[in-house]
C-alpha cells in the first residue's frame, strides 16, 4: 500500500471516533497494553507532558512543545484530530511524520493488531510512541483524546500532568456532571507527578485536590499564580502579554482564550524547571512567539483573509463559544458574516443561544457522517431568530459568505473542528492559502 491506501485502510478498518462517535470509544487499556508490549514499551525511552482537558489542550500542548524546541530540545508532539492529513497528529519539532513510517508500521505490525480489533485512536497513540522512540525526541508532549483516566495515551509517566479546564462535553462518555467530568480528566494525576490544573471552580476544584492529595502529587492551580497580568490583542491577530515580573513578550496565537492557556502553560513550565527541563526567558518568548508556525497548529483564531477581514476557530461546545462570542463582539466590522454548522454530539442549541443575533449566517454541514445536516441547522437557527440561508457543502457556504461581504465586513468559519478542516483543505486544493 502506498501513503494514502494506508490512511484509508486505517480509516476504513478501525473504528474512527471523528467518523462514528460514540461506536469508536473503547474504555479500557488492554488493547494498548497490548500495542505497547508488542512495540517494546516505547513511551519509556523518551520523556513525557501530559495535556488533558475540555478546551484549550491542544494550543496548551502546541505552545509547550514551541518552548521545548526554542530550547534545544528534540520535541515530539502528539495531537488529536486533524484538520487537512492523518500526519499532523504526529510530529517532531513541528515536521509531520514520514509517510514511509506510517506506510511501514502498518505493514510490519498489521498481522498482530487486526485481531485486536483497536480503535483508531489506540493505533494511532501506539503508532505515536514508536516514532517519538525510533527519533529519539528527548520529550514528547502528549494530548489527551478523550476524558483522561482511560484514555489510551495514559499509560505514560509523564514529568508534569497539565488539566486545561472542564466544561461538559462528551457526556456519554465521561458523565452528566461537571464533577464526573472533573474526576474522569482527574485520573491523569499520577503518583508523585506534579499537576497544573489551568482553570478551576468550587465544583472541579475539590476534585483535583482530592485526587492529587490520594497521589501525593503536587497540585498548582495556575489561576492562582497569576502569571499573566495583562493581555493586549495586536493588528497581527496575536496578543502582547505581561507577566507577573513586569516582562513584556509577544504570543502568536489570538483569541481571548489565549491568555488562560498562556497562563496555564507558564505554570507548567514552572514546574517543568523544577523538573530538570532547562528552559529561560528567551525560550518562552521565542516559543511563544512562534507557537503557531513552529508547530503547525491551524484554527485557533487563524487569520485567512483580508478585506473583508476572515477568521476560522475550531471552538465546538459550550465552553469554546463563551470566548468566541465575547471575541466576536469586539471585533471592529460593517457587517458580521458567520459561516456555522456542527456535529451530532454537540450541544447545538445552547451554542445557537448563545451567537450574535445581528449577524448574517450561512449554516453548513461538515463532510463528517456525524455533521448535521445543514437544514436542520438552518431551522434551529431560524427558531431562536438566526437569519440566514443555508448550504450542503462548507465550501458552498464559505464562497456565498465572501460573495456577499464587503471588504469593511468580518466572516468567521467554526461551529467544528471538521468544519475548518473542510474550509482549510478547500483553500488548500483551490491555490488560495
Amino acid at each position: 500500500m502506498n501513503y494514502q491506501e494506508t490512511v484509508e485502510y486505517l480509516f476504513n478498518s478501525t473504528p474512527v471516533f471523528e467518523k462514528i462517535g460514540a461506536g469508536a470509544y473503547k474504555e479500557g487499556l488492554a488493547n494498548t497494553h497490548a500495542l505497547d508490549e508488542r512495540l517494546g514499551h516505547p513511551h519509556q525511552r523518551f520523556k513525557t507532558i501530559h495535556v488533558a482537558g475540555t478546551n484549550g489542550k491542544g494550543s496548551v500542548s502546541h505552545t509547550l512543545a514551541a518552548i521545548l524546541q526554542a530550547a534545544g530540545y528534540k520535541v515530539g508532539l502528539y495531537t488529536s484530530p486533524h484538520l487537512m492529513d492523518f500526519r499532523e497528529r504526529i510530529r517532531v519539532n513541528g515536521i509531520c511524520v514520514d509517510e514511509q513510517f506510517v506506510i511501514d508500521f502498518v505493514a510490519r505490525h498489521r498481522s498482530f493488531f487486526e485481531p485486536l480489533h483497536p480503535s483508531f485512536f489506540e493505533l494511532t497513540t501506539a503508532m505515536a510512541f514508536d516514532y517519538f522512540a525510533q527519533e529519539r525526541v528527548d520529550i514528547a508532549v502528549i494530548e489527551v483524546g478523550l476524558g483522561g483516566r482511560l484514555d489510551c495515551t495514559n499509560i505514560i509517566t509523564p514529568l508534569v500532568s497539565v488539566i486545561t479546564n472542564i466544561s461538559k462535553d462528551h457526556t456519554q462518555f465521561l458523565g452528566d456532571t461537571i464533577a464526573q467530568i472533573a474526576q474522569e480528566k482527574a485520573g491523569i494525576i499520577k503518583r508523585g507527578i506534579p499537576v497544573v490544573i489551568g482553570e478551576a471552580n468550587d465544583i472541579t476544584r475539590p476534585v483535583f485536590t482530592r485526587q492529587a492529595e490520594a497521589k501525593d502529587a503536587p497540585i498548582v492551580f495556575a489561576e492562582d499564580e497569576r502569571w499573566i497580568v495583562s493581555a493586549l490583542p495586536t493588528p497581527d491577530g496575536g496578543i502582547n502579554y505581561t507577566d507577573r515580573h513586569g516582562h513584556t513578550f509577544h504570543g502568536q496565537l489570538g483569541g481571548l482564550y489565549q491568555t488562560k492557556n498562556t497562563n496555564t502553560v507558564l505554570a507548567a513550565v514552572d514546574l517543568l524547571r523544577r523538573q530538570g527541563i532547562v528552559i529561560d526567558a528567551d525560550d518562552i518568548d521565542q516559543g511563544m512567539a512562534t507557537a503557531a508556525s513552529a508547530t503547525g497548529l491551524m484554527g485557533r483564531w487563524q487569520i485567512i483573509g483580508h478585506f473583508p477581514t476572515v477568521v476560522c476557530d475550531t471552538g465546538h461546545n459550550v465552553g469554546g463559544w463563551q470566548y468566541i462570542t465575547q471575541q466576536l463582539a469586539i471585533q471592529a466590522y460593517q457587517r458580521l458574516n458567520i459561516v456555522f454548522g456542527m456535529v451530532d454530539d454537540k450541544d447545538i442549541q445552547t451554542v445557537l443561544g448563545m451567537l450574535p443575533r445581528q449577524a448574517t449566517y450561512y449554516f453548513t454541514q461538515a463532510s463528517s457522517k456525524r455533521a448535521i445536516p445543514h437544514e436542520r441547522v438552518l431551522a434551529l437557527g431560524n427558531a431562536l431568530g438566526l437569519e440566514g440561508t443555508s448550504y450542503p457543502t462548507v465550501a458552498d457556504a464559505y464562497e456565498a459568505a465572501l460573495a456577499q461581504a464587503h471588504a469593511d465586513d468580518f466572516v468567521f468559519v467554526g461551529g467544528s473542528s471538521y468544519v475548518v478542516a473542510d474550509l482549510l483543505t478547500y483553500l488548500h486544493a483551490t491555490g488560495q492559502s
